[in-house]
């Protein structure tokens, strides 16, 4: 496989094979370097019915492996393979992995973050069947039920305010004493009539059969545990950007990697798409759209090196 490549995108989720895409439609000579199966969150959804322009919903893995082919069909090349080193010297990154090494003009991170379980009985087995980490996503399958969310910062604020729209009741569980959200969006939270919250409580197993039906939690200040019937456990106490090749990249105090509108890093010709950034808004319509505009950018910039060069 050729190592001299234009354009190197590291991460092959919805963000990543968008770019993948538009970098090829470029004329870049493109390569996308994933170390599981092209689709990464995506794979995880069983129907996806919020993309524009799907009317019928198609599963993760069919809308991933459509964005895989429609890169490939414009030339983008796709190695399995986990990269451990990304450095820029002068005008080119070097890129590392257990399947060789690359260098090229411009990079685009698209490793995505990986959100925090709860770490309790019950969570992986239940995943896509009860259990989800995307309210916006899964919360319609569950429309006129009994909804629990997990958590107490902006994300399960949020996310509770989104279901409370569509649930017949939301339980929110926080492990502390007080929200850590911001004022105004706990403030809505508590007076939201749909929204039952219990501070001081943990989840400790969720239970079912071949689907969520219900959970054990725990009040600590009562140190007593009880069963609750719900339809679905929706977690929401943080997730970790991968952002850890982006070396001196800035980044928030979350991990999240700062990006300028064109998706660029502090880092020139250095771009992040998709949830390893900063962003108000997480969906696989988004992340395409990153990966799209991060390729555009990087074939600017490519132009520019080689203007100078």
């Amino acid at each position: 496989m050729k190592t001299e490549r234009d354009l190197v995108i590291i991460g092959g989720g919805a963000a990543g094979l968008a770019a993948a895409q538009y970098g090829a439609r470029a004329n870049l000579d493109t390569l996308l370097i994933e170390e599981m199966a092209p689709g990464g969150q995506a794979l995880l959804i069983d129907r996806l019915e919020n993309y524009p322009g799907i009317i019928e919903p198609v599963n993760g893995y069919d809308f991933a492996e459509t964005l895989h082919t429609q890169a490939e069909n414009f030339g983008a090349e796709f190695l399995t393979a986990s990269v451990s080193v990304l450095k820029k010297e002068g005008n080119f990154f070097h890129i590392e992995t257990n399947e060789g090494n690359f260098t090229a003009l411009a990079v685009i991170l698209a490793t995505g973050a990986v959100h925090r379980h709860a770490q309790v009985p019950g969570e992986e087995e239940f995943q896509g069947r009860g259990v989800s980490y995307c309210a916006t996503c899964d919360g319609p399958f569950f429309k006129n039920k009994k909804m629990l969310v997990v958590g107490g910062g902006d994300a399960a604020c949020d996310e509770a305010m989104f279901l409370s729209k569509l649930a017949e009741k939301v339980i929110l569980v926080h492990r502390r004493d007080a929200f850590r959200a911001q004022k105004s969006l706990a403030s809505r939270v508590l007076a939201n009539p749909k929204i039952e919250v219990r501070f001081n409580t943990v989840v400790r197993e969720i239970k079912g059969d071949t689907k969520v039906s219900s959970i054990l939690l725990e009040d600590l200040a009562a140190k007593k545990r009880y069963e609750e019937a719900v339809a679905a456990v929706f977690v929401f106490i943080g997730s970790d950007p991968r952002s850890a090749l982006a070396g001196e990249a800035k980044r928030d105090e979350g991990g999240s990697l700062f990006t300028d509108d064109t998706m660029e890093t502090s880092v020139k010709g250095l771009f992040a798409a998709g949830d390893v950034r900063v962003s108000p808004f997480r969906q696989i319509v988004t992340a395409c759209s990153d990966g799209a505009i991060a390729a555009h950018a990087a074939a600017m910039h490519i132009d520019e090196v080689r203007e100078t060069a």
